[in-house]
């Protein structure tokens, strides 16, 4: 009987949005967006983590200005306890993914015997 690996995501994705990771990280980003303070930092700050990514992935240099720029924002979102906390929220989601992401990797890694090159 052939297994529709389809379906199986399928089930992954649902059981994901189902967990109790997604559901608090879910939670916290309606915090951040029902607090106008908080959803401008994070908007920000998340508009220039877009903006260094896009001038990375074009060759374009990082200025110091970039640098500074995205520091002085980490430390404005540090202080806020609403991005604070679904930052700690979206940690642990990622935990939770690279964990899957190994279950989901080990077949081929076996195959390859990429566990044995130690």
């Amino acid at each position: 009987m052939a297994v529709n690996v389809y379906d199986q995501a399928n089930a992954l994705e649902d059981a994901l949005r189902k967990s109790d990771e997604f559901q608090n990280m879910k939670d916290l980003y309606g915090k951040v967006n029902s607090n106008p303070e908080s959803k401008q930092l994070f908007d920000e700050f998340r508009q220039i983590q877009m903006d260094l990514q896009q001038k990375q992935m074009q060759g374009e240099e990082i200025l110091e200005e970039d640098v500074q720029q995205a520091q002085k924002s980490a430390e404005d979102i540090e202080k806020d306890e609403n991005i604070k906390a679904l930052m700690e929220a979206e940690q642990k989601m990622s935990e939770l993914i690279q964990d899957l992401n190994r279950v989901i990797m080990k077949p081929i890694e076996e195959l390859y015997g990429l566990n044995n090159q130690n």
